[in-house]
């Protein structure tokens, strides 16, 4: 992982650099924030830690310039002078901590491990939307607050796409929202179970295994000595598996404490129109215009047509609705049969260079093929991987690249927007 620190006293800076030597982090120091900053436009970092008084700029301008940069990005800020606005200031801006000068090295290094593990596996939004009106996702609510208070292993049973893994990352957001969580497809894991230093980054943090009814029994006996152990004694298990779905013996004993149904869109009638709604707000931001309205016509038809049980197959007919849509209504849905041949329509990109605007679309095209794949194989993911060619493990990576849950795709509406 990349770490760019920005300090102007050389010999602080080398000090910091030297504490870094053979860990994880692989630092650019710098002692100009002009430079700190044509480092950030040359390529991305996962954390930034920065003085607050630096020559010809202050360390929270370069905070809010970085951040334009790389939303995502991490930031420490440190200083012998931060007055109760600077700290208030930087937090506003995104910093996750700050360190008073001069603080202890190893509460340094204790600081960098948590932000590695946030890097690693970054806890879910917890502005997430959750829509909860119907009955059965007010019980299922009502069900996960009880849970959070449990710290049970939870196994969420339901048809793919109906939201398992948004479940997930809500039950994961009211026991400790600022923990690290990571999602993995069960078809994923080898012999060799889970990777332990995966296992140690979750620390304090949730790890949810989709699609358990593709595990392959190779894979039970390991995962279930990865629980026991060490490292896993100190993360909290979670899994999705599809509503007919059996658990192998051995996972049923340490993962099957708490089993929590998730609804299909057949049962969720008093959410309709707020998901639909939400999708359109959604994609709407994705294409840049303005969110159309529905109109009863429109609503009429959401209401009567009988769903095959998802979020996904709403999700691709508020697509296909909005790409041949004009104007700021949206009188009907001319197609509730929810084919997937929509054409591939693209945004164009950032004007620049040739090269730089092929990367840019070609990232786009991809997207878009993934979740039509995922889409039309039903969410499972080793038929979209035979479909595409790919292993599993690829197929599960590319999708991670571009946010794409990878057990669950239905969910992929349910991401707050960027």
């Amino acid at each position: 992982m990349d770490l760019l620190l920005v300090e102007d006293k050389d010999s602080f800076r080398r000090l910091l650099s030297q504490a870094l030597v053979g860990s994880p982090w692989k630092v650019e120091a710098v002692a100009d924030p002009q430079a700190a900053l044509r480092f950030l436009e040359a390529r991305p970092f996962q954390v930034l830690v920065t003085d607050l008084r630096l020559p010809g700029m202050s360390g929270l301008e370069l905070i809010r310039r970085a951040r334009r940069l790389h939303p995502g990005l991490r930031v420490v800020l440190m200083s012998a002078f931060g007055e109760p606005k600077d700290i208030v200031e930087a937090m506003r801006l995104g910093a996750d901590d700050f360190l008073p000068k001069p603080f202890d090295l190893d509460a340094f290094l204790a600081l960098l491990d948590r932000l590695r593990a946030l890097v690693g596996a970054p806890p879910p939004d917890p502005a997430e939307p959750w829509i909860a009106h119907s009955p059965a996702m007010q019980a299922l609510d009502t069900a996960l607050r009880q849970a959070a208070a449990a710290r049970l292993p939870v196994v969420f049973r339901g048809p793919r796409g109906a939201g398992r893994e948004r479940s997930a990352r809500r039950l994961h957001t009211l026991r400790h929202p600022a923990a690290p969580y990571l999602s993995l497809p069960a078809a994923t894991l080898g012999p060799e179970g889970p990777d332990l230093r995966t296992l140690r980054l979750l620390e304090g943090g949730s790890l949810f295994l989709g699609g358990l009814e593709h595990l392959a029994p190779a894979a039970a006996g390991p995962l279930a000595r990865a629980m026991d152990g060490e490292a896993g004694c100190h993360v909290e298990w979670m899994g999705g598996i599809d509503a007919e779905g059996l658990l192998a013996p051995e996972i049923a004993q340490r993962l099957g404490a708490l089993e929590l149904r998730v609804p299909a869109l057949t049962e969720r009638r008093e959410d309709l129109l707020a998901l639909t709604r939400m999708l359109l707000d959604q994609a709407a931001r994705r294409e840049g215009r303005p969110t159309p309205w529905l109109e009863r016509g429109a609503e009429r038809q959401l209401l009567e047509h009988a769903w095959p049980g998802n979020v996904r197959e709403l999700e691709v007919l508020v697509g296909r609705t909005l790409l041949f849509s004009e104007g700021r209504a949206i009188r009907a849905f001319p197609d509730l049969g929810l084919g997937l041949e929509a054409p591939l329509c693209l945004a164009w990109p950032e004007p620049g260079g040739l090269e730089a605007m092929l990367k840019a679309v070609a990232h786009a095209a991809e997207a878009q093929l993934l979740r039509r794949a995922m889409g039309g194989a039903g969410g499972d993911l080793p038929r979209a991987a035979e479909t595409l060619g790919l292993t599993m493990r690829t197929l599960a990576q590319r999708l991670r690249e571009h946010d794409i849950p990878l057990e669950d795709c239905g969910d992929t509406p349910l991401r707050k927007a960027p």
